[in-house]
């Protein structure tokens, strides 16, 4: 039996009944079946795609172009789970309208249910416009990817009471603005869980501890298919990425050893045809 659309409405009654939400990137078609078959909530089609799927050193070089591409594949392979299209770096940061345009292409264009920015206090009215357009927002702050070289890299947030302050009140800020959802990113487990209580809206801890109101993480961390970056945060649930190698070396032994193709994976042909066959050839 298939399962209904995961709507925000579901999102805000999972917070208010206390039910933990799960979220998963995805960024292909393949995948995005996998991951709504797993019965996840959320669909995130992150701008992390630009290190596990085009090989980029970070995220800031992700086009709209390149999010749209991956988003429109994760939307023809999802029929329940609730999907979030990522705004690249710069797609929204320098003019309110040119990201009101570019949030509209996640929905008109992709099939996406809502975007996701980053950032605080500094983009509420960034939020509010793009809101007030009817595109749903995630927020999303504490280690924010697309701003690392700013934070001085991969560093956890909030560790101080001021700047934990501070991520309160960017927090209330960005829903005061209309944000649904809330990813909060690298932020210690004490911080996170006092900013969830505090806020209506639902939040998503990525490495901040077990009292937000649910939890994401990269597919390709995950199942161990992406090694170059590995975070405290990140639990592997299965070492899909050794099978492959494996598999795949497999494959190349038989091949070399002329064991693959065996017989059963060839088209035979009967005696008659062959018998004809090597006559023609041979007459030519």
């Amino acid at each position: 039996m298939s399962r209904k659309k995961v709507t925000i409405l579901d999102i805000q009654k999972r917070k208010q009944n206390n039910i933990p939400i799960t979220m998963l990137t995805a960024y292909d078609f393949t995948a995005a079946i996998l991951v709504d078959q797993a019965d996840i909530d959320i669909i995130l089609v992150g701008d992390s795609l630009g290190m596990v799927m085009l090989g980029y050193s970070g995220t800031t070089q992700v086009t709209m172009d390149e999010m749209i591409h991956h988003c429109k594949a994760v939307a023809r392979g999802t029929t329940a789970a609730f999907l979030v299209g990522d705004m690249p770096f710069m797609s929204y940061q320098a003019d309110v309208a040119e990201a009101v345009r570019n949030a509209g292409r996640f929905l008109k264009e992709a099939g996406m249910d809502c975007v996701k920015v980053e950032g605080g206090r500094e983009i509420a009215d960034t939020v509010r416009a793009i809101v007030r357009a009817g595109i749903p927002v995630m927020g999303h702050i504490g280690l924010t990817p697309q701003t690392v070289s700013q934070l001085g890299g991969y560093r956890i947030q909030g560790k101080t009471a001021a700047s934990a302050q501070a991520l309160l009140q960017d927090a209330l800020a960005l829903q005061e603005a209309g944000c649904f959802s809330l990813v909060l990113e690298a932020v210690p487990a004490p911080v996170a869980t006092y900013i969830s209580q505090q806020l209506t809206i639902a939040t998503i801890g990525i490495g901040a501890g077990v009292g937000c109101d649910g939890q994401v993480l990269v597919y390709h961390d995950m199942l161990g298919l992406y090694d170059r970056l590995q975070p405290r945060f990140v639990k592997e649930y299965g070492p899909i990425g050794e099978k492959i190698v494996t598999a795949v070396q497999t494959y190349a032994d038989e091949v070399r050893r002329r064991e693959f193709p065996a017989e059963e994976h060839t088209y035979p042909m009967n005696e008659a045809e062959e018998v004809a066959f090597l006559a023609a050839v041979a007459g030519r």
